[in-house]
């Protein structure tokens, strides 16, 4: 099986975690269970106990190896898979104990990722990746440094400018929601979104602030995923979209759905994308009136979210108003 190298930072979507010891996951996706499109992290850190890690590795090792086999014998969707390591070091016994199967690996992500830890990190990206296959990094800004608000922006300057040293790999900024929630002891309910808690919301807006105009950031994890949970999980996916998040990371197959919907992008911004994207053609006028006459749209101050809102198309297609 050819790996696809190179992979949209739109394309992670909805990241479905799973821990790395759970090997039915072979069975869900040769046999396509799964809603698509949807892409996969198997995590060695906070699911896996502190005395099963070696363990977890062998099943994980195992998990890789029979999905290469599978693929080699027949067609199914294989999602983007990330591997959520422990440690930097952990990227490289794995990519060791994949061989060629580590052509199925996307990236890794990496937990807890900051100043302490980014140095390392970025080392074994850029080590990993001095051959055919790209292995991408998505860090997960989730540490205890980014709750104290007199740190919190010299922080985040001091991560982007490490991580704008391996921009390219980069494929996604995360955040740890529930890392941010814990310290303060909080917890949002099922008709709740993230954002009615002021003090995470403040942490998540610095966040984007740094980090969005660079890279695309991907949304919190939702908790709820059963008895009525939907209504909660597209008021918050709505909010995320408005604020500047694309892709939620997952914790249940049932969620999928949902983000995959709102990643899709209403026809009326699709018209009007393509619109603002091909004025580049024309030597007077960069500025005109959308289909329907209802809103301006002028090249120079629309043209980032005109090709974020193509990005999307191409991977999740439109969605009725």
């Amino acid at each position: 099986m050819q790996k696809n190298n190179f992979l949209s930072p739109y394309a992670v979507g909805a990241l479905l975690y799973a821990p790395a010891v759970r090997e039915n996951v072979i069975d869900s996706i040769v046999k396509e269970k799964l809603p698509q499109p949807f892409s996969l992290a198997l995590c060695l850190e906070d699911t896996i106990a502190d005395n099963a890690v070696k363990y977890a590795e062998d099943v994980l090792v195992k998990i890789i190896n029979e999905l290469y086999t599978a693929s080699l014998n027949q067609d199914f969707y294989m999602p983007n898979i990330f591997i959520r390591v422990r440690y930097p070091e952990q990227i490289f016994t794995l990519i060791d104990a994949f061989g060629k199967s580590a052509c199925l690996i996307a990236g890794f992500i990496a937990p807890k990722f900051t100043l302490t830890n980014s140095k390392e990190y970025i080392d074994a990206i850029k080590n990993i990746n001095q051959n055919d296959n790209i292995f991408y990094l998505m860090p997960v800004l989730e540490s205890s440094d980014l709750f104290h608000l007199d740190m919190r922006s010299a922080t985040l300057n001091n991560i982007k400018s490490q991580l704008d040293s391996i921009k390219d790999y980069v494929l996604n900024i995360r955040v740890g929601g529930n890392d941010f929630l814990n310290y303060y002891g909080l917890r949002r309910h099922y008709n709740e979104t993230i954002y009615e808690i002021g003090i995470i919301n403040s942490i998540l807006m610095d966040i984007l602030t740094m980090f969005s105009a660079d890279y695309v950031v991907s949304a919190p994890v939702w908790e709820y995923f059963d008895n009525g949970f939907e209504t909660g999980l597209i008021n918050e996916i709505k909010m995320d979209i408005k604020n500047g998040f694309i892709g939620k990371t997952v914790i249940h197959p049932n969620q999928i759905p949902y983000v995959n919907k709102y990643l899709a992008v209403k026809k009326s911004d699709f018209e009007d994308a393509k619109i603002i994207l091909n004025m580049s053609n024309n030597e007077i006028s960069l500025v005109g009136k959308n289909v329907t006459g209802s809103r301006m749209n002028e090249y120079k101050t629309h043209y980032n979210w005109a090709n974020k809102i193509i990005n999307l198309y191409k991977i999740y297609g439109t969605i009725d108003e």
